[in-house]
């Protein structure tokens, strides 16, 4: 099981692990700076834990995709052509010269 730490400061203004045991004395003072690395390059079992449940989570997301898009995926029917019809050809309208104002 994992021991508390306290975070305290020093006089220099150093911030400080302080591990106390059963009857409250100090144990073990490290640098907060040092320990921390020490933790982040160790990684603990419950990050490790929730890691291969994301990539389990992703994986059945994955197969769940391919069945619905499998499913999904509808014959396309080529465009028909229809004869006589036009699309976006518009007949231009004859402009009248603006009038003058006098």
């Amino acid at each position: 099981m994992a021991t508390k730490r306290t975070v305290m400061h020093s006089s220099k203004g150093k911030k400080l692990y302080a591990v106390r045991d059963a009857s409250g004395q100090f144990k073990d003072i490290q640098q907060y700076s040092r320990a921390h690395a020490q933790d982040i390059k160790r990684g603990t079992t419950a990050t490790e834990k929730t890691a291969k449940k994301r990539t389990a989570r992703k994986a059945a997301k994955k197969t769940t995709a391919k069945k619905t898009a499998a499913r999904k995926a509808p014959s396309k029917k080529p465009a028909t052509k229809r004869p006589g019809v036009k699309r976006g050809v518009r007949k231009a309208a004859a402009k009248k010269p603006a009038a003058k104002k006098r």
